[in-house]
């Protein structure tokens, strides 16, 4: 069955009406433009989209370093976000990168996990996200992997190195997600973190 699909600035509930829902699975995909013409660069012509997790509390803010869950940081100190591994090019079909997040394991300090997608070296390598396609974000039950929701960030983001692509965050005792697609200039994920601290 297909998840439910969203566009920018919509939500929808996860856990509500889903009982016994805590594992779930992001999904984040993303394809290479074809080039019109040889870039010559060889290797590294490849896009290299990273994404990363940031647990944010009620505030916004990124309380600790451990809170970023990243291509070099894999797991929150909770071990509740895990970041599956990191794709180099984004060949191949289905998601890219994974991150795993048990809902009912997040601290109850954490109001919510910003999901980010960076260019790697993008400054070096005069990349940005007009050079990907197809990009989107999903979530997925981690029990059996049914598609809950799924939001295709199909904006034109041409001179960004980042994208805040959705959120995963608390409404009560249940958990929502939310479908953001901003656009953002931050040549590391940790440049894009230091916004939130």
């Amino acid at each position: 069955m297909a998840g439910i699909n969203l566009v920018k600035g919509q939500n929808i509930d996860l856990t509500k009406g889903n009982a016994g829902l805590s594992n779930v699975i992001v999904g984040l995909g993303w394809d290479p433009v074809e080039s019109q013409e040889p870039l010559g660069l060889g290797k590294e012509g490849n896009v290299d989209c990273d994404a990363s997790a940031l647990l944010l509390n009620a505030d916004g803010k990124l309380m600790k370093k451990s809170n970023l869950v990243c291509f070099h940081n894999k797991h929150s100190a909770c071990h509740s976000v895990v970041h599956t591994g990191d794709n180099l090019t984004g060949e191949g079909d289905g998601d890219d990168e994974q991150i795993r997040v048990n809902l009912s394991a997040v601290p109850a300090d954490v109001d919510r996990v910003l999901v980010v997608v960076n260019i790697y070296d993008a400054e070096n390598r005069n990349q940005d996200f007009g050079m990907i396609k197809s990009a989107y974000i999903r979530v997925m039950n981690a029990s059996g992997g049914a598609e809950l929701v799924r939001y295709n960030l199909s904006d034109n983001y041409s001179g960004f190195t980042a994208l805040i692509c959705g959120e995963l965050y608390r409404h009560g005792p249940e958990w929502k997600f939310a479908a953001i697609g901003g656009g953002s200039h931050a040549a590391h994920i940790h440049q894009l973190a230091e916004r939130f601290i």
